[in-house]
């Protein structure tokens, strides 16, 4: 009994830490996640054609320039893009992915070595400065808030990024100069239908696309990348629920807002 009575203060203490630590990290997790867009375009060159070979991009939660904290997007695109292909407002999606919403520093464009340009029909290997093949970093130095939809849109300008080596050598160099801007694109329409225990199918029709959300089990629902404007949010039950759909007219949508429905009873 007296071995017991000594061990129980430190079982406690432990047990109280444990507690808090659960507490830190319940906190850390509650703050949502936005969805990231990165697209490509170009100003035009005076080129046939400029393969650019993208395999990855990442985003860092820190300003710090340095090679620790990145990670990969998912729902990233690779492929050899021709950026002249990306011009007069054409752009390429790059990726489309959800990440913990809060500060993002930087994003990164992780080039392969498949990168040439088309010059008066001829191909030339399209060589990337040592300093450069660990990615292609840029600040973008923006808090991202949870249920909203940002696009960036990297901007390549292809007639101040690559270099035609003197001497004659005909050789082509990558130096890139890039640009990155920002936008939140879109909004959400948020709610909570009130009828325990029945599954119910939020819609709304953006551009004649139809977007859905299910309710959770607390019957919430969000319906994520709503662009602004103005529109008609249906409310269907399960049929087994005897219940009938509920329309909502006139709900506004703003970009980089949530649009609150609050409680709905059906």
């Amino acid at each position: 009994m007296k071995k017991l009575k000594k061990i129980t203060p430190l079982f406690l203490m432990l047990l109280l830490v444990g507690m808090v630590a659960l507490s830190c990290n319940d906190s850390d997790d509650s703050g949502g996640t936005s969805r990231i867009k990165v697209s490509m375009t170009d100003a035009p060159g005076d080129y046939d054609a400029v393969f650019i070979d993208v395999v990855d991009v990442k985003i860092k939660s820190s300003t710090d320039t340095g090679e620790s904290g990145w990670v990969s997007l998912s729902n990233v695109t690779p492929g050899i893009y021709n950026l002249l292909d990306l011009t007069g407002g054409v752009t390429v999606l790059l990726a489309d992915a959800e990440v913990p919403s809060g500060f993002v520093g930087q994003i990164r464009l992780i080039l392969g070595d498949n990168n040439t340009v088309v010059k008066d029909g001829v191909t030339y290997p399209l060589n990337t400065p040592s300093a450069q093949q660990s990615g292609l970093k840029l600040q973008i130095n923006q808090t991202l808030l949870p249920n909203i939809t940002y696009a960036f849109l990297i901007d390549f300008d292809v007639n101040q990024s690559i270099v035609v080596q003197a001497g004659g050598s005909g050789n082509f160099n990558l130096h890139p100069v890039l640009r990155i801007t920002s936008e939140a694109v879109s909004g959400t329409i948020s709610g909570t239908i009130t009828n325990i225990g029945v599954p119910v199918m939020a819609s709304v029709t953006v551009n004649g696309v139809v977007v859905t959300a299910n309710t959770d089990e607390n019957g919430v629902f969000v319906l994520h990348g709503i662009p602004d404007g103005t529109y008609t949010v249906t409310l269907t039950p399960d049929l087994t629920s005897g219940l009938a759909a509920l329309t909502i007219e006139n709900v506004t949508v703003v970009n980089g807002q949530v649009t609150a429905l609050g409680s709905i009873s059906l």
